[in-house]
C-alpha cells in the first residue's frame, strides 16, 4: 500500500465555548485507510509512506501498528503531516478543506521509493494525492512500471479538486491505465475525469488504454464493474449512515481482501473470472457499509463481519 497519512479533523458541534472550535481527530487518507482495512480483515499489509515525527504522524504510526499494518519500510519524514477538516452534511457525505503545503507526504525520491518497495508483494495498491501531486507524484508514477514486473497494480485516483486541478489528472490517467491491473474510481472521480459518459462508456476508455478490470463506485446505487468489457453490478447492503468518510478506501480494501484470497492477484489477473469479480464486489460492498454505519474511517475487522 503506497501513499499517503492524512489527520482527519471533524468539528465536534456544541461543545466549544463561543469564537472557538473543538475537533476530534482520527488517523486517515485514502491509502492508508485501505491498508488498515486490508489489514484488519487478515490479510498481510505493508505501508509504504513518508510518515512524520511529529503529534500527528505518532498518530498515525500507532494506528497502523494496532490495526496489523507492517510500517517497517515507512520513511520517517523531516516535514510536517497533512491536515484534512471535514464538513459533514446532514447525509454523512463530507467535504475537507486541506492544509497540505510542503508536508511529508509529497516528497518522496526515486531511491525512497526503490528502497521501500523492495521485497516480495503480490499487489502494489496506490493512488491518490501521493500519485499526482509534485514533487513526488512522478517517482511514484514511475515506480509502478517497475513493480509490473512483479505484482499486481491497483490504482484509485480519488480525485481532490481543491488540491490539483482535475485536469491534471486527465493527463495523467491514459499513463496509469497502462501501468495497471485494477482501476477504482468513485461516481465523482468519474466526474472529473471522464464528464457526462456514464460508467460503462467510460470503462470502455479505460481498458482501450490498458487496465483489464474497472471498478466505479456509485454510494446508495451499488457498484459497477467492467471486466475486459463483461459488465456487472452489485447491490450496496442498507445502513443507516453516520457519515461516509473512508468508504471508497475500505471498498477497495474489501475488494483486493477478497481477490487475494481467491489466488487472484500476484500477476496480470490471469484465470479472473466475472464470479469471481462479482463475489469480491459483493465483499467490498459490505465492508463499506460497514464504515458507513460508524464515525470516521473506521473499517471492521474480520471478526465484526463474522458475527
Amino acid at each position: 500500500m503506497l501513499g499517503e497519512c492524512v489527520a482527519d479533523a471533524f468539528v465536534e458541534p456544541g461543545t466549544a465555548p463561543p469564537g472557538a472550535l473543538r475537533m476530534e481527530v482520527r488517523a486517515g487518507g485514502g491509502p492508508a485507510n485501505t491498508a488498515v482495512a486490508l489489514a484488519r480483515l487478515g490479510t498481510p499489509t505493508r505501508f509504504l509512506g513518508r510518515l512524520s515525527d511529529d503529534v500527528f504522524g505518532r498518530l498515525f504510526r500507532t494506528h497502523l501498528e494496532r490495526s496489523g499494518v507492517d510500517v517497517r519500510a515507512a520513511v520517517r519524514a523531516a516535514e510536517p503531516s497533512t491536515l484534512a477538516v471535514a464538513d459533514l452534511a446532514d447525509d454523512g457525505s463530507a467535504a475537507y478543506s486541506f492544509h497540505a503545503r510542503g508536508t511529508a507526504d509529497w516528497q518522496w525520491s526515486a531511491a525512497e521509493l526503490s528502497a521501500a518497495a523492495a521485497g516480495p508483494l503480490s499487489c502494489l495498491h496506490t493512488g491518490s494525492l501521493a500519485l499526482v501531486r509534485p514533487p513526488g507524484g512522478r517517482a511514484v508514477e514511475a515506480l509502478l512500471a517497475d513493480v509490473r514486473e512483479r505484482a499486481t497494480v491497483s490504482v484509485d485516483p480519488n480525485v481532490r479538486p481543491l488540491l490539483v486541478d482535475p485536469a491534471d489528472y486527465r493527463e495523467r490517467l491514459p499513463q496509469w491505465c497502462a501501468a495497471a491491473d485494477v482501476l477504482r474510481l468513485s461516481d465523482e472521480d468519474l466526474a472529473h475525469l471522464r464528464p457526462e459518459e456514464n460508467p460503462e462508456r467510460a470503462a470502455g476508455w479505460f481498458h482501450e488504454h490498458g487496465v483489464p478490470l474497472v471498478v466505479v463506485t456509485l454510494g446508495g446505487q451499488g457498484v459497477f464493474a467492467s471486466l475486459d468489457g463483461k459488465t456487472l453490478h452489485t447491490a450496496t447492503p442498507r445502513v443507516e449512515v453516520v457519515d461516509t468518510v473512508g468508504a471508497g478506501d475500505s471498498f477497495m480494501a474489501g475488494f483486493l481482501h477478497a481477490l487475494h484470497a481467491a489466488g487472484a492477484l500476484g500477476g496480470r489477473l490471469d484465470g479472473l473470472t466475472a464470479a469471481g469479480v462479482e463475489a469480491a464486489l459483493a465483499f467490498g460492498a459490505r465492508v463499506a457499509a460497514a464504515v458507513c454505519a460508524v464515525r470516521g474511517a473506521d473499517p471492521p475487522w474480520a471478526a465484526d463481519l463474522a458475527e
